[in-house]
């Protein structure tokens, strides 16, 4: 660990436009804020709420950022998920492409010094999960014994898991 540094876990972090917002993890230097770090981790339902995810993500990185704070963002997700349309019952299996992440690579195009809604990094991190066989994976409890079960999840990083937004 570096010298004089902590973390804290869901910690009251204080922003711009927000007076308090609480960050997932917050990185300190001799009790002075030096940044905030979001967690994301989306397990359902990514098609429909994918663009209120990265809308919520920009203000959230506004609001920090403009306070003066560094803020990072991690997004983790299955490139397979369930869409649950009743409740508890899947009704399809989304993949997740890159129509969806494009927005995401886009962003970490914009500079951060320049716009306050820009992450100083963004960690996009796909989870590679074994095929989902719907005839077997019919509701919320199965999925989650699905991807609890040996096997069944397998993590793999790649070079393009991380996205810079630093210039």
């Amino acid at each position: 660990m570096v010298k004089d540094v902590s973390i804290a876990l869901l910690f009251d972090y204080y922003g711009s436009f927000l007076t308090e917002k609480q960050a997932d993890i917050c990185i300190y230097r001799e009790n002075k804020e030096l940044g905030g770090i979001a967690v994301k981790f989306i397990m359902s339902n990514y098609s429909q709420n994918s663009n209120n995810y990265f809308e919520s993500m920009l203000g959230e990185t506004a609001n920090i950022r403009s306070g003066g704070k560094a803020y990072f963002q991690i997004i983790v997700l299955p490139e397979q998920l369930p869409y649950f349309s009743n409740g508890d019952d899947i009704s399809e299996i989304e993949t997740v492409t890159s129509h969806y992440l494009s927005k995401y690579i886009k962003l970490s195009d914009d500079n951060p010094k320049t716009y306050m809604h820009t992450p100083d990094k963004t960690l996009l991190y796909l989870i590679k999960t074994s095929h989902i066989d719907t005839k077997t994976v019919k509701t919320r409890e199965q999925f989650v014994k699905f991807l609890l079960s040996d096997g069944s999840l397998n993590i793999h990083a790649s070079e393009k898991s991380l996205i810079s937004a630093t210039r």
